[in-house]
């Protein structure tokens, strides 16, 4: 007989209060190495996943922005310290805030914790840049939505 402790089964996108993004995750197998713990590079997965839901949150679609405006985000530049590793099952967060907007950049700060301790702490540039790769000042509506 399996036994579960009553976790969440329904996916979410989080929440969004007073500028921060809070993204729920949980660690699945996938996520980890030989010894159980989170394989570093997938903590960039678990920040994207948090840019990109708090993106959407704010009202700003990837898709439509590439489409209509011809713009996209790109990562320019991303420095992460890891602090403690995240296991099997952990159930983590990734909190998302926009630091500084520029031009044609904005920097945001992105901390992965577990209950309530940081594990992970990232610095991202992320740039606007047109289909050719050019950057771009960023559209009107989505500086914006990200103020």
């Amino acid at each position: 007989m399996i036994v579960t402790d009553g976790l969440s089964a329904s996916p979410t996108s989080g929440a969004l209060k007073d500028g921060v993004h809070v993204l729920p995750l949980r660690v699945y197998w996938e996520d980890t190495d030989a010894a159980g713990i989170v394989y570093y590079a997938n903590y960039l997965k678990f920040i994207e996943r948090g840019r990109s839901d708090m993106l959407r949150m704010v009202g700003i679609d990837q898709w439509r922005m590439k489409g209509e405006e011809g713009v996209n985000f790109v990562v320019r530049r991303c420095e992460v310290d890891y602090h403690q590793p995240a296991k099997l099952d952990d159930e983590i967060e990734v909190e998302t805030r926009v630091e500084t907007l520029r031009g044609a950049s904005l920097d945001m700060c992105q901390t992965v914790r577990r209950h309530g301790e940081d594990l992970v702490k990232a610095m991202i540039r992320v740039a606007c840049v047109d289909a050719a790769g050019k950057p771009v000042r960023l559209p009107p509506a989505i500086r914006a939505a990200l103020v």
